[in-house]
């Protein structure tokens, strides 16, 4: 176990704060080799991430791996890099600042909301270090991954436990786990097709497409193949879709294993060789545009439907800063929150049932 990091000083003139931590993947630093090497291999080291035996990955990381596969993340990092750097930092950053500005909109101004990167910069470690330094003595932890999986939600949450071991006084902790059938999640992601409907029509079908995962990871237990086909059946039934009108694909495969399936490049092909006139796509797992969204399926995606003969492919962009997505989070967290924090409407109400009380007696 390690020895406990020293604590910021005591104060008795503070006021004890409330942390609501939001945990993405990550990003590189930068579009480049350089940059890739680093992350990828913190990324790929992860043994929640690649269950093969360490002594073997370890040369197939370090030997293959990582002297081939920097370069080419790196170009492909770069044709969706923006000024800000990296869609997906970017818009974890804004969601942040906007969670922010609606507590204290609320009147709640002892809770800090911060983000870290499972992988890369900003680190867990690096917030965690600042949210004590803060005096938050509670705190929530909130993946940014609607649908549980081991490699996603789960080693998020490891990274959190490794850094309290390191804590002398650690805070009240509380975690969630999944999103994945939450009624507001539904709504924003419903609301957000039919308005990509009303502005440029509706398609032949609604292509939806989740991370995918290896298929023995299923077959041991992991709930997340059967959390994406719930937020599909969901979100069809929200938009009264039948069941020849939408389809449910996991992409990003990796390795020679069998993953998860319907593949999503797969179903891209069968569909532009079906002869489908107008695709519609989006992918729900994701809450904030990154690569595997800009890069692998409105880009990538859209070169493989079109060359196998398809009609017009819409890309139809994550929740990102949209309004009603930022309810849902808000709500989600404050849901998480209860009982640890008032808000002035709480202080009014409970003031107003004392009064009341005291008139009847």
């Amino acid at each position: 176990m390690p020895v406990p990091r020293s604590e910021p000083a005591f104060r008795h003139d503070y006021t004890p704060k409330i942390g609501v931590l939001l945990i993405n993947l990550g990003t590189p630093d930068a579009p480049t080799a350089k940059a890739l090497r680093p992350y990828l291999k913190q990324f790929l080291s992860d043994s929640r991430v690649i269950e093969i035996p360490k002594a073997v990955w370890w040369f197939i990381l370090n030997g293959i791996i990582l002297n081939t596969r920097p370069r080419k993340s790196a170009e492909k990092y770069a044709s969706i890099w923006t000024p800000e750097g990296s869609p997906l930092l970017a818009h974890t950053r804004k969601q942040t600042a906007l969670l922010n500005e609606r507590l204290q909109e609320a009147g709640v101004d002892n809770v800090i909301v911060d983000f870290a990167m499972r992988y890369g910069n900003p680190s867990v470690e690096r917030v965690l270090t600042k949210m004590r330094a803060n005096g938050v003595e509670k705190l929530l932890v909130l993946p940014l991954y609607p649908q549980y999986a081991a490699s996603s939600v789960a080693t998020a949450l490891d990274e959190v436990f490794r850094q309290l071991l390191q804590m002398r006084n650690m805070p009240e902790l509380r975690t969630v786990r999944h999103f994945h059938d939450y009624a507001p999640y539904i709504e924003a992601l419903a609301q957000s097709i039919e308005a990509h409907w009303q502005a440029n029509g509706r398609g032949d079908k609604l292509l939806m497409s989740f991370h995918g995962v290896p298929r023995f990871t299923l077959d041991k237990g992991d709930p997340y193949h059967c959390e994406c086909l719930k937020t599909g059946r969901l979100l069809a039934e929200r938009l009264q879709l039948a069941k020849d009108q939408y389809v449910v694909t996991f992409q990003s495969r990796f390795g020679k294993a069998e993953w998860i399936k319907p593949y999503t490049v797969d179903k891209l092909e069968e569909l532009a060789k079906a002869g489908t006139r107008k695709l519609d796509v989006i992918c729900p797992g994701f809450v904030g545009d990154c690569l595997e969204t800009l890069e692998e399926i409105a880009m990538e995606g859209k070169e493989i439907f079109l060359t196998k003969g398809g009609g017009e492919y819409r890309y139809i962009a994550c929740l990102n800063e949209s309004p009603i997505w930022l309810d849902a989070l808000y709500s989600l967290m404050m849901q998480h929150l209860g009982g640890w924090i008032t808000t002035p409407e709480d202080a009014s109400l409970r003031l107003q049932r004392a009064q009341d009380y005291g008139a009847k007696q």
